[in-house]
């Protein structure tokens, strides 16, 4: 039973670390872009930004990440043979690569803050897609379990990030097309 219960809370968990990973990005965007505004505009925005930022971080993404975390390492103690399989440990390579994603972005909200930062708007765009493809990785992984065809799986993630790269970059040409008129 407490398995069920370590499972329930982790799915519950990483749709609130993930809304939070998603949405982050999307912040220093904005805050990015609020640069091209006056300097008084930019002053106002930046404060803003930083506190947007600041409570999406420490109030519901971080906390978040870190019961996820716990939840799982619960459902390993309980169920310790998860370790013996291949699929296991393909996630928690995923499950690694997004725990870095975290604190990179983190480092970024740092930056920002401070006003330290060198990334661009549309570098930022493309950084946000990286927490889709690893989530992909990581559902995808766990739904097909030993079923997994790794050339199939590998060209399927390649591709996705492929295309969104491409809408990225249609997104870029065509807001530059409505600032034009």
């Amino acid at each position: 039973m407490i398995y069920l219960y370590a499972k329930a809370i982790h799915i519950i968990f990483v749709i609130c670390w993930m809304a939070g990973l998603f949405y982050m990005p999307r912040l220093f965007i904005y805050h990015t872009e609020a640069k091209d505004q006056s300097k008084e505009a930019y002053t106002v925005l930046h404060k803003q930004f930083s506190i947007m930022e600041n409570r999406l971080w420490w109030v519901i993404t971080t906390p978040a990440m870190y019961i996820t975390v716990f939840s799982a390492l619960v459902m390993l103690y309980v169920n310790p043979s998860l370790l013996q399989m291949g699929w296991m440990h393909v996630k928690l390579l995923f499950v690694a690569a997004m725990i870095a994603y975290h604190f990179i972005s983190q480092r970024m909200m740092f930056n920002l803050r401070d006003e330290k930062s060198t990334l661009s708007s549309s570098k930022l765009r493309m950084w946000n897609e990286v927490s889709t493809v690893l989530l992909f990785s990581i559902v995808f992984t766990v739904v097909l379990k030993s079923a997994l065809n790794w050339i199939y799986g590998v060209v399927g993630l390649l591709s996705l990030a492929i295309v969104l790269m491409i809408l990225i970059k249609a997104y870029k040409k065509y807001r530059t097309s409505r600032e034009g008129k």
